[in-house]
């Protein structure tokens, strides 16, 4: 049981779109991510998410509408809806969400992510 410094986590990895696992529990995942540019639309069938902005700006685009996210605000996307993060320059993100989510939700391509990497 140690304590997780986010900077310090955040500063071991420069890549983007690639989510690192930095705790577990219940058989939820505690991820960070760096994101950079637009991702694919996609959904989770199953799967929740939730998405905490440490820093930088993010807004979650949605069919219907558009959520803009700035530091220490964060959304909750239910499973089945369709969303695509897009990030203005660099954006530090926690990520909450059950150890079967895949990033990509019903999408396989070059940014999905199969195995994480732990911090």
């Amino acid at each position: 049981m140690e304590k997780v410094n986010l900077e310090n986590k955040f500063s071991l990895f420069s890549e983007h779109w690639k989510p690192k696992v930095v705790g577990q529990l219940n058989g939820q995942q505690v991820k960070l991510a760096k994101l950079s540019g637009s991702f694919v639309w996609h959904h989770h069938e199953t799967e929740d998410e939730l998405f905490l902005v440490v820093n930088g700006h993010l807004r979650m685009e949605l069919r219907e509408r558009t959520v803009e996210l700035g530091p220490g605000e964060f959304l909750i996307v239910p499973r089945g809806v369709e969303h695509r993060p897009v990030a203005e320059g660099e954006v530090e993100v926690l990520l909450f969400e059950p150890a079967s989510t895949l990033n990509t939700g019903n999408i396989r391509n070059e940014r999905t992510a199969e195995r994480l990497e732990h911090l």
